[in-house]
């Protein structure tokens, strides 16, 4: 590159450092070796930007969560269903996901001051006095019907399937498996929970809350 540059006139490389934004006094030989230090400068960042997106390539797929797979005791990947949804749908369910971006947390009175109210949900603020229910801004907003999300997308789970709530085998016969995943219920046992994953692989049944270890 600097022989390049040697055969160059004195203006030309001046253009080549205004278009650098890079300052053009100094001799013929200043002029050169800052247009070489410009260029291998030019050229270590190149190589750091190439390592930090391979790292980052790399990472994301060291980092991959299970949202699209399920590991199976053989090491098999087997993709997840997905929904069978109609663009009505589809366009409700990211309107959904912009509303909720705007949404704000909602708050009992008094959450800051109790442990124990902090962990509850919401409750409607009462009392004559109480600032919550008056609106105050310093305090949390309030539970409106101006803060509900797109009624055609309610109900749904954020993969568009409509959630049904399982107890045993038998119920995954009622499910639609287009539009209807399974939800296991929270007192259902480890034994009879492995009943019902094997059901819903033969079925061909998602089930949301699926558990890695059986």
């Amino acid at each position: 590159m600097t022989e390049e540059y040697e055969n160059m006139t004195v203006s030309e490389l001046k253009e080549i450092l205004k278009e650098k934004g890079l300052p053009v006094s100094g001799t013929k030989k200043t002029l050169i070796e800052r247009l070489s230090e410009d260029s291998e400068t030019n050229e270590t960042l190149e190589d750091i930007e190439e390592e930090i997106q391979e790292d980052e390539f790399d990472e994301e797929y060291e980092d991959f969560e299970d949202d699209d797979w399920d590991d199976e005791e053989l090491g098999i990947h087997v993709t997840k269903q997905k929904p069978e949804l109609d663009a009505s749908t589809l366009s409700a369910l990211k309107l959904r996901n912009l509303q909720s971006k705007s949404t704000p947390t909602f708050r009992r009175t008094e959450w800051f001051r109790y442990k124990r109210l902090s962990k509850s949900g919401w409750r409607r603020p009462k009392g004559m006095d109480n600032s919550q229910r008056k609106n105050l801004r310093y305090r949390g907003s309030k539970v409106r019907i101006g803060h509900g999300k797109i009624s055609t997308a309610r109900g749904l789970h954020p993969s568009g399937f409509r959630e049904v709530m399982v107890h045993n085998p038998l119920d995954l016969e009622k499910i639609n498996p287009a539009n209807e995943a399974a939800r296991i219920g929270a007192t259902v046992g480890g034994r009879k929970r492995e009943q019902i994953h094997l059901k819903a692989d033969e079925l061909g049944i998602r089930i949301l809350n699926r558990r890695r270890n059986l």
